[in-house]
């Protein structure tokens, strides 16, 4: 080999690996691109993290997790699960499955009774800005008074068509806020293994502690407008699919999720949270 020739040799070879890097980072930047659609507007975990955060959330879309319902999902966000479905093409029972996009920046059709879903889409969430306290709810129709000559354990009211107890007669420590210190049901004080019974009759539409700030969380639904939730269970004595009776056990009171051992409850009205203790019978 003569000077020349290993002259070229030697200074191809620089060439020859900056030419090779510089295609590593073209591709590198060509695989970000391509991925981007499938980030953009997705909702995480770091949504909680948002100031502006206040369901119900018309913006971005969730990918299904394993464990997850309609139900939960619709909860999560504060939307409507029959709403969220139909902006879906979700048909009952909603059966949904892992890696489902559901769309959240699209309305469903408004069911009967709820006058706070719209029909119309809704652009997607531009800035973050703090959303007003949601109007209050108009106090429900008591239908059945309990019966005061038993004890607060066993007593039911009749609200809304529907028979309600006290999930647990623990003292109430926090009451429903849409303001200040937003709290969208009541913390009921108790031990750690006492009995949380179900408020009515319903069904298991989730099990589980994939919603984050609520531990081991059991929802239930009463009928086509009302749900309710028990958080910050020690253990889930019950099944999703399951059929329940009022005063049933479902979990052990415990603090997954929280600071200390309590009952976090709440019940919903077409996906709005709604202060649980006008259905509750009075203490």
């Amino acid at each position: 080999m003569n000077y020349r020739s290993s002259q070229h040799q030697a200074a191809s070879a620089p060439r020859s690996r900056v030419h090779q890097d510089l295609g590593r980072l073209v591709l590198l930047l060509l695989l970000t691109v391509m991925a981007l659609p499938s980030l953009v507007g997705c909702n995480t975990s770091a949504i909680y993290g948002d100031s502006a955060y206040n369901p119900p959330v018309y913006w971005g879309r969730h990918v299904v997790e394993r464990g997850e319902t309609l139900y939960s999902i619709a909860w999560r966000y504060g939307r409507d699960y029959r709403e969220l479905g139909d902006a879906n093409n979700i048909a009952p029972p909603y059966r949904i499955y892992p890696g489902q996009v559901i769309r959240l920046d699209l309305r469903g059709s408004r069911p009967a009774g709820s006058p706070n879903v719209a029909s119309s889409p809704q652009p997607p969430r531009k800035a973050a800005k703090p959303r007003p306290a949601p109007k209050p709810q108009p106090a429900p129709k008591v239908t059945r008074k309990p019966d005061t000559s038993v004890d607060v354990s066993r007593q039911t009211q009749t609200v809304s068509n529907i028979n309600w107890r006290w999930p647990h007669v623990g003292t109430v420590i926090a009451k429903y806020s849409t303001s200040g210190k937003v709290n969208k049901g009541i913390d009921i004080a108790g031990n750690s293994g006492d009995p949380v019974k179900a408020a009515a009759d319903g069904s298991v539409v989730y099990a589980g502690n994939g919603l984050l700030g609520y531990g081991n969380l059991i929802i239930i639904n009463h009928n086509e407008h009302y749900l309710s939730a028990y958080a910050h269970n020690r253990r889930i004595l019950v099944k999703e699919g399951q059929e329940v009776k009022q005063g049933q056990t479902i979990a052990e009171l415990g603090s997954t999720g929280t600071d200390g051992d309590k009952l976090h409850f709440e019940i919903r009205r077409n996906g709005n949270p709604v202060d649980p203790l006008p259905y509750l019978p009075g203490r």
